[in-house]
């Protein structure tokens, strides 16, 4: 049984690592980010790129996918998202849009496969990521067997939730952001530059995306729609948690991450993603802003 905790524990782990990423964007920027789950899938293809050509391993590989996809998350708010501000449906759809295009440039090896071009880790096929020797070797404490990969997504995502909560509550741009979320043209009036807080707000949270992915590339086949369910499970998270709200976003991946791993312990997969959302069903209704709310939805 407490196998199953240690994994619900990991499953929780990435939960909140996508789901950070969600709910400060959407909470401050007021966009409903549907790329996200394709952001997470960059930064496992980055992983994959990145071990095959410059022979970096996992952990090489994290800051690196932070830098790739907070890149792309700064190009996508350049180009797209910072054109539909204070238009909730149409950044769905754009953001939706965006999601597809990036999913298909996979498939379709970014273009390349027009020109016969085959880069090794892209295109349809299913890719893997070798883990470092460290991380393959179980040990047992006691009646627990320790699983060193899990335990090392679990310290990860602990290590980038306290970095959240450090920039949001003990840095100017931290200040910035929760002014923001606030009240947006009250923070311009008062001198904050909201176009590019909000630009390094979406870029930050799809470099924790990224990191997201690197983690699942170690236990998860990496393919071009890998992402795609993990945008409506994170989006869980933050309804949860309620929106903008740091502690929610722990809680409740916590939560259903146990949910998950304890029921599909004792029945299956199937049943255990039924029971989640049922009890999303359950929080949403007894509390409609979430369980820590800082910013009504």
């Amino acid at each position: 049984m407490l196998d199953t905790v240690f994994i619900g524990l990991s499953i929780g782990s990435i939960l909140l690592l996508v789901a950070l990423g969600l709910s400060i964007v959407y909470g401050s920027m007021g966009v409903i980010n549907m790329a996200h789950g394709e952001l997470v899938m960059m930064g496992a293809y980055t992983t994959v790129l990145a071990q095959t050509y410059l022979g970096f391993n996992l952990f090489a590989a994290i800051p690196l996918a932070f830098l790739v996809c907070a890149g792309l998350g700064l190009l996508i708010e350049k180009l797209v998202i910072r054109r539909l501000y204070s238009r909730l449906f149409d950044t769905l759809l754009a953001t939706w849009g965006v999601a597809i295009l990036l999913q298909q440039a996979i498939r379709l090896e970014f273009g390349l496969s027009f020109f016969g071009i085959h880069i090794d880790g892209l295109g349809p096929g299913l890719q893997s990521v070798t883990l470092p020797e460290i991380m393959t070797e179980s040990f047992t404490v006691g009646e627990f067997v320790i699983q060193p990969y899990r335990t090392f997504i679990i310290l990860v995502s602990a290590l980038l939730a306290l970095l959240t909560w450090f920039v949001m509550y003990r840095t100017r741009i931290g200040q910035q952001v929760r002014a923001i979320m606030r009240n947006p043209d009250m923070a311009a009036a008062c001198g904050i530059d909201v176009k590019k807080v909000n630009a390094l707000t979406f870029a930050y949270g799809a470099g924790l995306a990224g990191v997201a992915g690197v983690m699942m590339s170690g236990f998860k086949t990496v393919m071009p729609d890998m992402g795609s369910s993990l945008v409506v499970d994170g989006f869980l998270v933050v309804v949860v948690g309620g929106v903008g709200s740091l502690v929610g976003s722990i809680v409740a991946s916590g939560i259903l991450g146990q949910l998950n791993g304890v029921v599909a312990f004792f029945s299956n997969d199937i049943i255990a993603r039924a029971v989640v959302f049922a009890a999303v069903i359950a929080i949403i209704i007894w509390r409609p802003r979430g369980l820590f709310n800082y910013k009504g939805r």
